[in-house]
């Protein structure tokens, strides 16, 4: 396969999951100091992704799974997260044992996946096109590289978490900053899909 489409498909990979680095970071601030927390959010991650490759794959293909009306209302996903984690973080805003063992905790896979999945429901109507166009073979290379460059990304996210000054303010503000991210990124897919007719 030309170098031309692995190009493409890394370029469309970068431009559509470039939010996905923070978000990802987060979930590392979050996991700090646990066990099989990249592997958790990997785990999350590629579960997540799968998720939004079987839809448009299968939309390239044809067949509608998800209607395009029910994606704006994927942004509920991480809006109902974002809530859960800021409802968490406000009771234990003054008790650092509980706020210590709830980052404990770190991130679940299914959370991770949950997130990926609705922040990537817009990438959906990118990809299918673009699937749909390139062919068989086209959409296997689309694919795979998809699939590799999840890992970079889940790479890129530990990298920035546990830079020193970055994982200084994780640390300190990721209990704040990953709810309002959650909740930041549910409004803006009810807002910009028109959800509830926003």
């Amino acid at each position: 396969m030309s170098l031309g489409v692995i190009g493409q498909a890394v370029g469309l990979f970068a431009v559509t999951n470039i939010d996905d680095i923070l978000v990802l970071a987060l979930f590392f601030a979050q996991g700090a100091g646990q066990p099989h927390t990249t592997r958790t959010i990997m785990a999350g991650q590629y579960l997540g992704f799968a998720g939004i490759l079987a839809v448009a794959v299968a939309a390239a293909l044809g067949a509608t799974f998800l209607p395009e009306a029910a994606i704006p209302y994927l942004g509920l996903l991480p809006l109902a997260l974002g809530i859960k984690a800021g409802v968490q973080s406000w009771r234990h805003r003054h008790d650092e044992d509980e706020a210590a063992e709830d980052r404990a905790n770190g991130p679940k896979s299914l959370e991770v996946a949950a997130v990926t999945f609705a922040n990537g429901g817009d990438n959906i109507g990118v990809y299918v096109p673009v699937l749909a166009t390139a062919g068989a073979a086209g959409m296997t290379v689309y694919v795979l590289v998809f699939l590799v460059l999840v890992a970079v990304w889940v790479v890129a996210g530990r990298f920035f978490a546990t830079r020193p000054v970055i994982a200084k303010a994780l640390s300190r503000w990721g209990h704040v900053l990953l709810p309002v991210v959650l909740i930041g990124i549910g409004l803006l897919i009810l807002v910009e899909g028109g959800a509830f007719g926003l």
